[in-house]
């Protein structure tokens, strides 16, 4: 008799490389707004994009992307992370992308709605074999969680 509930290697390779490549354009993302844009500048540009509150959302979002980019490539807590991003990128695509279509060098929603796809996909199976969420959590924490 199988396990049905443990994922099948090869899934979790596939959840694997998921993880880290977005979990890395995530971290990347949030870490440009911190320390390349700085957060002053950050909340420089949502103001000018219409973002509401941008004094909050700015570093909210900052933080979000760069701590949930370093658990998505973890595998920690996946699934909130994947919750949290996938809603980031929601915000972004309504705030920002929609009005300019779907072609990311237009301004437009591509790549959000990439990002915000993935992350939500994780947020459904989780981190998969090869994770802090699988190796170290497991039984520890609850299923909706990691």
């Amino acid at each position: 008799m199988t396990n049905t509930t443990a994922p099948a290697a090869t899934t979790s390779w596939g959840l694997l490389v998921l993880r880290i490549v977005v979990g890395a354009v995530f971290l990347a993302h949030g870490a440009q707004k911190i320390f390349e844009f700085t957060l002053a500048g950050t909340i420089g540009s949502f103001a000018g994009m219409g973002v509401p509150l941008p004094e909050i959302a700015a570093p909210v979002v900052a933080f979000v992307e760069l701590i949930g980019g370093g658990m998505l490539v973890l595998g920690l807590f996946t699934r909130l992370a994947g919750v949290l991003l996938a809603v980031d990128m929601l915000v972004a695509l309504v705030l920002v992308h929609l009005p300019a279509g779907l072609w990311v060098g237009d301004g437009g929603y591509e790549f959000v709605a990439v990002l915000g796809a993935v992350a939500l996909a994780l947020a459904f199976t989780g981190a998969g074999r090869f994770s802090v969420d699988r190796g170290v959590l497991r039984g520890r924490a609850p299923a909706w969680l990691a």
